[in-house]
């Protein structure tokens, strides 16, 4: 067996770097009750192409749940406590979120972990997202957890510095990537996701991430 498809065994932990790693298959079991559970939050929270502060459009469709929500436009990049589209509060994190979220980053290494943001992704063949570093939080002790459903995808997974050449990591559906500690600031981003259809979301990869925002 190779090294790669070592790591690429369910249940299997991948080491990306001193404080990160993609827990392969860790969500799998859970896909129905997430997916039935962001449905509830869409209803409330649709999907929407978000701007960027120079006027970009986002490839990436985005919505929010918790106690605030992550949200790009004109004026800057922050978190809000209000949907800025409907000016109702978030929808809160659902129990199967949060529970996949605390086990995920105790498998991790990172025990007490209480997200209280979970920024929703989707992506349709073609969309992605150019490296960044999550810095908008109020501090960095608390992981970052990763969720992955639906289409593959490359993740790209660098340093400290934007021009680090990052690492590219296939992430299926159930896969769960967690950093933090050192590599709490390191820039990630997601490369062009390929066409092709998942039974759980169809023609879109879904990704969850969990933030301690507050």
């Amino acid at each position: 067996m190779s090294l790669f498809e070592e790591f690429s065994q369910p249940g299997a932990t991948e080491p990306l770097a001193d404080g990160a790693v993609v827990l392969r298959g860790f969500a799998a079991p859970a896909t129905a009750r997430l997916m039935e559970a962001l449905r509830s939050i869409t209803e409330a929270a649709p999907f929407r192409h978000m701007m960027t502060p120079g006027g970009l459009r986002m490839s990436v469709e985005m919505t929010n749940c918790g106690r605030v929500g992550w949200i790009s436009d004109r004026s800057g990049y922050r978190y809000a406590p209000s949907d800025p589209e409907t000016g109702q509060p978030w929808p809160a994190i659902p129990p199967a979120f949060l529970d996949l979220a605390q086990r995920a980053a105790a498998a991790a290494g990172f025990a007490g972990f209480e997200p209280d943001v979970c920024l929703i992704n989707r992506y349709r063949p073609g969309a992605k997202l150019s490296l960044h570093q999550d810095k908008d939080e109020q501090d960095f002790r608390a992981p970052i957890v990763s969720v992955s459903l639906g289409l593959p995808a490359v993740f790209l997974f660098g340093g400290m510095k934007r021009s680090d050449k990052p690492r590219r990591i296939r992430v299926e559906s159930g896969d769960v990537a967690v950093w933090g500690g050192p590599s709490r600031l390191a820039y990630h981003g997601v490369a062009p996701v390929v066409d092709g259809a998942h039974p759980a979301t169809g023609r879109s990869r879904i990704n969850l991430t969990f933030r301690k925002a507050l």
